[in-house]
């Protein structure tokens, strides 16, 4: 029998994508630490779950190109340990700014992020046969029939928040 599931989010949806490119294979004292650094991060993220990180997913796109899909609380959390001192990622961004400054890094290792704010009706999920991934792993998973079996059905499910300006006691 075929089990479909779909995610519990509720509300917005707060994902970041960040990665790094291996420009120079060769080069490898310079992007290995900053893949270190992004496993450290996440390692750190995994003891304090206060800090706001969901769930991630680590992805390859090629032997070159590396990146983490992560799931976030909210955007609020998100920014706060982007900027929080005691976070190693203000060690590892204060390190990583000293390199691109003396040139160190240029063409060396590429990095990006893009970070999404998914409000909610604008994100629907399927997943058969599959524990928990993704977007389920970040908010829970439910069984399909609770959010509609067609797309048009998940995208149209509301939560029972109160509608954007609406004020709740």
């Amino acid at each position: 029998m075929v089990t479909r599931t779909t995610a519990d989010a509720k509300g917005d949806v707060v994902v970041l994508l960040i990665g790094m490119r291996i420009n120079r294979f060769w080069a490898v004292q310079l992007w290995l630490p900053v893949m270190l650094a992004m496993l450290r991060m996440l390692r750190d993220l995994r003891k304090e779950p206060e800090r706001g990180l969901l769930s991630h997913v680590l992805l390859t796109a090629s032997p070159r190109t590396y990146y983490v899909v992560q799931y976030w609380e909210s955007k609020d959390k998100l920014y706060g340990y982007a900027t929080a001192p005691d976070a190693f990622h203000h060690t590892a961004w204060a390190r990583l700014n000293r390199l691109e400054r003396t040139g160190t890094l240029r063409g060396q290792v590429g990095i990006w992020h893009e970070t999404y704010v998914v409000p909610e009706g604008s994100y629907e999920a399927i997943y058969g046969d599959m524990p928990a991934f993704g977007l389920a792993a970040a908010h829970g998973q439910i069984p399909l029939e609770r959010r509609g079996r067609y797309a048009k059905d998940r995208f149209a499910h509301r939560s029972q928040q109160a509608p954007v300006g609406e004020k709740t006691a």
